[in-house]
C-alpha cells in the first residue's frame, strides 16, 4: 500500500559526450553520476558521504551479433523522486520505506540500424540499483547475450568475504582476504564434499559480496529481482581492483536468449560505514516488484521438526532398502525393508505427536518416496515420480493422523537435478500433495542439472525456480528451494516462496569437516542479503561421537544454536535435531517453542561480518521481543541496550547464555538460564563463549510472571 507518493518529472537531454549527469540519494547521503565518454561508452561513479566508492566504472552489454558497448548517445534524460511504503506478507519489519531518486537514461547507437538501450538508476540513501532495460523497437527483436560488461572500479585492494565463482553450487565456507588474494581453485579443491562445483575462474566471486574498506566503510555488491537471467558472478581485475561482471553461461557459452522489452536484473550496491545498516537495508526488496499473489491469507510463517537431521548423522536412511551404495541399482519391486529407513508411517507419528505436544506447525519427511536408491551419481532421468510411497508409508493415513493432531504434513520433492523430469511431473505432484493435505513443499535440486550442461546458476534454471514459485503459488503452496541459485529478493514477488537453502548449511556439520565458528557471523551479510535462509539450527547434541561421527560435530555452542533463530532471519525454521535430544534439555528447548517466525520490528543492535551479530525482533502484532547473539571462534562480551522498549512498562527477561566454561569445541552443551526484570532503561551485557552466543525471550511483566524475578543490575 502506498501511503505517499511524490513524483518529480523532469526532461533533458546531453547535446554531446562526456557531459555528466548528477543524481543524489534523498537524504543527500548517496552521489551517483552518469556520463558517456569520447566513443559513447556509458559509465558511472558512486560516491557516499563525499568519499569516492565505485570509481568510473564502463556498462554494456555484448550480443552475439555485436551488442550494444560503445557507439552511444544519449536521447533523452528522464528522473524522478519515488517515496512511498509497502507491507511485506512475511518479514522482519511490518512496514518498508521505498524512498529513492531515480534517472532513466534513454541511450541509441549511432549508424543506419540503431539499436535503443535504457540504463535505470535508482539512489537510495544506502546505497543504488540500476539495470538495463531494452524497449520493443523495430530494430531489435530476439538477441542473445554473450556478456554483460558491468564493472565495479572499486577504490581499493578491499578486505571481502567470498566464496568462489561455481557455476552449480554456493555451498562453500566463506574465505576473508584481501581481493587480490582470491583463489577460487584452492578453495574448490579444499572441499570435496561438494560434488557439482564447476568453478571456471580462479579470480571470481559468487555474489553476493561483502567487503570493507580500509576507511571502514561497508559495500556489499549483489543483484535484485534475476528474472529470465542468469546470475552474474564477479572476475576480479587484480591490478585495477576491478570487478567485472561474468554471467553463468549455457551448454553452448551462451548467457542468456531475450525478447523485447525485457529489462536484466538490478545490479546492487549498498554502502554504509556501519555494518549494522548493511544488515538493515531494504534495497534489494525494494527493487523486486511487488507481490503477484492477491489471495495471501494461506502463506503463514511456519516452524517445523522432521525426519531430516537422523540420516545425515546415519542413524536412518533415506532409502527404503537401507543400501548405502549410491551407484548400486536394485529394482524397486525387488526392495526389501532394511530396517533403517526413516520415513515409515510408525516414525512420522512419532513426529507428528512430539510437533502435536510442543505447538509445531508441521513435520517435513524426507525420503517417503521410492527412488532413493538410485538416485545419486547416476544422474538419470527419471528417478523420482514425486508420487509413489515406499510401501512402509502410508500417505492416507498419516493424513487422518495430523490433520487430528492439527500438524501439517511437508513435502519433500527431491529432483536430483533431473529438472525436465520435475517439470513433467510438478503438476500431478502438486495436486497429489493438495490431495493429501499438503500446503508447503521443500525442492531440491543435488546433482548435475538435467537437461546435460545446464547450470544451477543459468538462465535456463533462474526461469525454473521462478516458474515453481507461480506454479506452488497457484495451488497455494509455499516452497522452500534447496540447492538453488541464490535469491535476489523475489521473495517479495511471490511471498510464498518462503525460504531458501543457497548456502552452506547446518547439515554440513554432519558429514564434513564441517562450518567453522564464524560462518554463521558471515552468512546475515552475504547469502541473507538476497533473502530468507533454511539454515535448519538447533542441533542440542552438538558433539556426534554418540553416533558413531567422531570426527563430525557441530561447530557452536548450545546457547549458539538457539541465538541463530533471531540471528538468521527466516519466516520458517526447523527445530532441526532428534525429539530425544530435545526431551533431555527441556528449559533450553523452550526457547525454540517460544520464538516468533515473523515480526514487526528488527534492530541490528552491533555487528561486524566474520565476528559477532546482535540483533532484537519484536513479534508481530505483539509487546514481545527476542534477542539473539552470536560470535565467532573468539570469547567476547555482548552489549544490548533495551531503548526498543516501551518507556514505562516493566518486562520479564529470560536469558539462555553459554555456561561459564563453555566453548565451542571444548564443551559445546553448557548452557545457563536466568531471568531478571527489565525496562527500556536496562543495558544488559552478557558474556558469550568462544564459537558461543546467548538468546533471550522478552515478555511484558505480569502478576504472576514477575514473582521471586529480581532485577537486573
Amino acid at each position: 500500500m502506498n501511503n505517499q507518493l511524490i513524483i518529480v518529472l523532469l526532461f533533458s537531454a546531453l547535446s554531446s559526450f562526456g557531459q555528466t549527469q548528477r543524481i543524489t540519494s534523498p537524504g543527500g547521503t548517496v552521489i551517483m553520476e552518469f556520463t558517456l565518454n569520447n566513443d559513447g561508452r556509458p559509465f558511472y561513479n558512486v560516491s557516499y558521504k563525499n568519499k569516492e566508492v565505485i570509481k568510473n566504472s564502463a556498462l554494456g552489454i555484448q550480443f552475439a551479433d555485436g551488442g550494444i558497448i560503445n557507439n552511444l548517445e544519449v536521447a533523452s534524460l528522464d528522473t524522478c523522486l519515488i517515496n512511498e511504503t509497502w507491507n511485506p506478507v512475511l518479514g522482519e519489519v511490518k512496514t518498508i520505506r521505498n524512498h529513492y531518486r531515480q534517472l532513466v537514461v534513454k541511450l541509441i547507437e549511432r549508424g543506419n540500424v540503431p539499436k535503443e538501450m535504457n540504463i535505470i538508476f535508482r539512489v537510495f540513501d544506502d546505497g543504488v540499483g540500476f539495470r538495463y532495460e531494452f524497449p520493443g523497437q523495430k530494430n531489435l527483436s530476439h538477441f542473445v547475450v554473450t556478456e554483460e560488461l558491468t564493472h565495479f572500479q572499486l577504490t581499493g585492494n578491499h578486505k571481502a568475504w567470498w566464496i568462489p565463482a561455481d557455476y552449480d553450487t554456493n555451498e562453500y565456507p566463506y574465505t576473508t582476504s584481501l581481493l587480490r588474494e582470491v583463489d577460487g581453485k584452492k578453495v574448490s579443491e579444499r572441499h570435496t564434499e561438494i560434488g557439482t562445483r564447476v568453478v571456471k575462474d580462479d579470480s571470481g566471486v559468487q555474489t553476493p559480496l561483502m567487503m570493507k574498506t580500509a576507511e571502514g566503510i561497508y559495500i556489499n555488491i549483489h543483484e535484485a529481482a534475476l528474472v529470465n537471467y542468469p546470475a552474474m558472478q564477479l572476475h576480479i581485475d587484480k591490478s585495477k581492483n576491478d570487478l567485472i561482471s561474468r554471467l553463468v553461461p549455457d551448454y553452448t557459452g551462451n548467457k542468456a536468449y531475450l525478447q523485447t522489452p525485457f529489462a536484466t536484473p538490478w545490479r546492487t550496491i549498498i554502502i554504509s560505514d556501519k555494518a549494522t545498516e548493511i544488515l538493515s537495508s531494504k534495497l534489494i526488496l525494494n527493487l523486486n516488484e511487488p507481490s503477484k499473489i492477491k489471495d495471501q491469507n494461506w502463506i503463514k510463517p511456519t516452524k517445523m521438526v522432521g525426519i531430516w537431521w537422523e540420516m545425515h548423522i546415519g542413524t536412518s536412511t533415506w532409502d527404503y532398502a537401507g543400501t548405502q551404495d549410491m551407484h548400486a541399482y536394485v529394482e524397486t519391486s525387488k526392495l526389501k525393508p532394511s530396517g533403517k529407513h526413516g520415513a515409515t508411517t510408525t516414525n512420522t507419528k512419532k513426529y507428528i505427536d512430539f510437533a502435536a505436544k510442543h505447538g509445531f506447525d508441521g513435520v517435513l519427511v524426507e525420503g517417503w518416496n521410492v527412488g532413493w536408491e538410485d538416485w545419486y551419481g547416476k544422474w538419470k532421468e527419471d528417478v523420482f515420480d514425486f508420487i509413489t510411497p515406499y510401501p512402509d508409508f502410508d500417505v492416507k493415513e498419516l493424513n487422518t493422523y495430523a490433520a487430528a493432531k492439527k500438524v501439517k504434513l511437508i513435502m519433500h520433492h527431491e529432483t536430483s537435478g533431473s529438472v525436465t523430469n520435475y517439470e513433467r511431473w510438478m503438476d500431478k505432484a502438486y495436486d497429489f500433495m493438495k490431495k493429501n493435505g499438503y500446503d508447503a513443499v521443500k525442492t531440491g535440486y543435488v546433482g548435475k542439472i538435467i537437461p546435460r550442461g545446464e547450470h544451477h546458476d543459468g538462465q535456463w534454471m533462474v526461469n525454473h525456480y521462478n516458474r515453481v514459485a507461480a506454479t506452488t503459488a497457484s495451488n497455494k503452496i509455499m516452497v522452500d528451494m534447496h540447492e538453488p541459485v541464490r535469491p535476489t529478493g523475489m521473495h517479495r514477488t511471490y511471498p510464498n516462496w518462503v525460504a531458501n537453502e543457497a548456502a552452506r548449511g547446518n547439515e554440513f556439520n554432519a558429514w564434513s569437516i564441517g562450518n567453522p565458528p564464524e560462518h554463521e557471523t558471515i552468512l546475515p551479510f552475504t547469502r541473507l542479503m538476497g533473502g530468507p535462509m533454511d539454515y535448519t539450527p538447533g542441533i542440542f547434541q552438538i558433539k556426534l561421537d554418540k553416533y558413531g561421527k567422531k570426527d563430525n560435530y557441530v561447530h557452536t555452542t548450545l546457547a549458539k544454536q538457539l541465538a541463530l533463530y533471531v540471528t538468521m532471519y527466516s519466516p520458517l525454521h526447523m527445530a532441526a535435531d532428534l525429539p530425544e535430544n530435545y526431551e533431555a534439555h527441556p528449559d533450553a528447548f523452550k526457547f525454540i517453542k517460544d520464538v516468533a517466525m515473523d515480526w514487526d520490528d528488527s534492530r541490528i543492535l552491533e555487528a561486524e561480518p566474520g565476528d559477532y551479530i546482535t540483533i532484537a525482533r519484536k513479534v508481530k502484532r505483539s509487546k514481545k521481543w527476542f534477542v539473539g547473539a552470536i560470535t565467532d571462534e573468539n570469547r567476547r562480551t555482548a552489549i544490548v541496550p533495551f531503548d526498543f522498549l516501551d518507556k514505562g512498562i516493566n518486562y520479564v527477561v529470560t536469558i539462555y547464555r553459554d555456561g561459564d566454561d563453555a566453548h565451542w569445541d571444548k564443551n559445546p552443551m553448557s548452557y545457563k538460564i536466568e531471568k531478571y526484570q527489565v525496562d527500556a532503561g536496562t543495558v544488559l551485557k552478557v558474556l558469550l563463549a568462544e564459537g558461543g552466543g546467548f538468546a533471550a525471550s522478552i515478555v511484558p511483566a505480569t502478576q504472576n510472571n514477575i514473582k521471586n524475578v529480581k532485577k537486573y543490575e
